[in-house]
């Protein structure tokens, strides 16, 4: 089942050797010797779809410790530290004398990058958006859904993940005024943040995509719903993959063609992830505000008083710029905005590792499935694997 020509095609990375390219993938690897590596390709709430090669998936069922619902206080496995889509996991067969059918996934293999979001609600949690990703596709029509403030807050959920951003706005054919569009993004070309306006039904406009969709990587659409994604996704596959809705006439809106998260291999050789609208992005609190708005950092720099708080003091350099026409005064509304959110979350963050720390006073949190011991190893060949989907109760949902 090991078959690193079909792996590759759905960015198994591999060095000179032809080894696995990240060593703590082979360490666990070793630790495994009869579960094969599979990539996530879709999550849905009843249970994951893997893959070993460009063809379609595979039902596979997950741990025990990832059915139970992620609380801390009951010791399971939080949501973001379980697999996503992009995840790659280790999958052990299932014995042809066994009660379970389905292969079952026996190890999470540690992300080069990861996605993340605080997920909707009033209680702190994280949720994962993809991983292993190379870059992120910020999705935002050239109508009504135009927010350049709404860019900067996906832009920081990016940062620090190891990813790259690329801005897209859709719907160049229905635009009024692409320039007046783009000067709104000006502080994003001085922070080496690409931008590219593409009709997404045209493949020719999007082919403007193709240096960030190189063979052996992965890159993840977000944006929020009616903004293009599935249709850009559609042209860039070359065929009705996935499911496009209308936008409404009276608020542009659109509805949520996309329910799920599915990773998608194209042609060019590089995987594709298009995720569902999202209505709401929660910092984390492990973003970095001020990397994010270094103009505006720069600028806090030079006013006369260190704990200048940019109101109404002497001296303040962000007042001045601001009055000048240097900086926008929605983006520096936004920048304190952000700063007290990931401030809030921040505090969340720690009070939950609190919360885990003093549930488990005698020993260490429940060790990721990388860290548990593989099933006994089946003495004859595996069977087909279900195509059933698994059912986990666990907290999958969308906005």
């Amino acid at each position: 089942m090991n078959d690193n020509s079909a792996l590759q095609a759905i960015g198994w990375p591999l060095d000179e050797h032809g080894r696995p390219a990240v060593a703590a993938w082979r360490e666990i690897l070793e630790d495994f010797p009869t579960a094969y590596p599979a990539r996530v390709v879709e999550q849905h709430r009843t249970g994951y779809v893997v893959a070993v090669g460009p063809e379609d998936g595979v039902a596979v069922e997950s741990p025990p410790h990832w059915q139970r619902a992620p609380s801390y206080r009951k010791g399971a496995t939080p949501t973001e530290q379980r697999a996503g889509v992009g995840d790659w996991v280790l999958v052990e067969p299932a014995p042809e004398d066994a009660i379970v059918t389905k292969d079952q996934i026996v190890a999470l293999l540690p992300r080069r990058t990861a996605i993340k979001r605080g997920a909707a609600g009033e209680h702190y949690k994280q949720q994962l958006i993809a991983a292993n990703v190379d870059t992120v596709f910020v999705v935002c029509g050239l109508d009504s859904d135009f927010n350049p403030r709404r860019i900067e807050r996906y832009l920081l959920l990016i940062s620090g993940s190891g990813a790259v951003p690329v801005v897209v706005l859709t719907k160049l054919d229905q635009a009024d005024d692409v320039p007046g569009s783009l000067e709104a993004l000006i502080d994003l070309a001085a922070q080496d943040v690409p931008v590219r306006a593409v009709n997404a039904l045209d493949p020719d406009s999007v082919a403007s995509l193709n240096p960030w969709l190189r063979p052996g990587t992965t890159a993840v659409l977000v944006g929020s719903s009616g903004a293009g994604k599935s249709t850009l996704t559609n042209t860039l596959v070359g065929s009705e993959r996935m499911k496009t809705g209308a936008v409404r006439e009276s608020d542009e809106r659109g509805r949520h063609t996309t329910t799920h998260r599915a990773l998608i291999p194209l042609e060019s050789g590089a995987c594709l992830i298009d995720t569902p609208g999202m209505r709401e992005l929660k910092p984390t609190g492990e973003e970095d505000v001020a990397e994010n708005f270094s103009d505006i950092d720069a600028l806090g720099a030079n006013c006369r008083f260190r704990d200048c708080r940019h109101a109404s003091e002497p001296g303040c350099a962000i007042r001045a710029a601001i009055e000048d026409g240097k900086l926008d005064p929605r983006r520096f509304a936004n920048y304190v905005k952000l700063q007290e959110e990931v401030a809030g979350a921040a505090d969340k963050l720690a009070e939950r590792k609190t919360q885990h720390a003093a549930a488990t006073p005698n020993a260490a949190a429940a060790p990721p499935a990388s860290a548990r011991p593989a099933r006994k190893p089946a003495e004859k060949a595996p069977g087909k694997p279900s195509r059933q989907r698994p059912r986990i109760d666990d907290d999958y949902g969308e906005d």
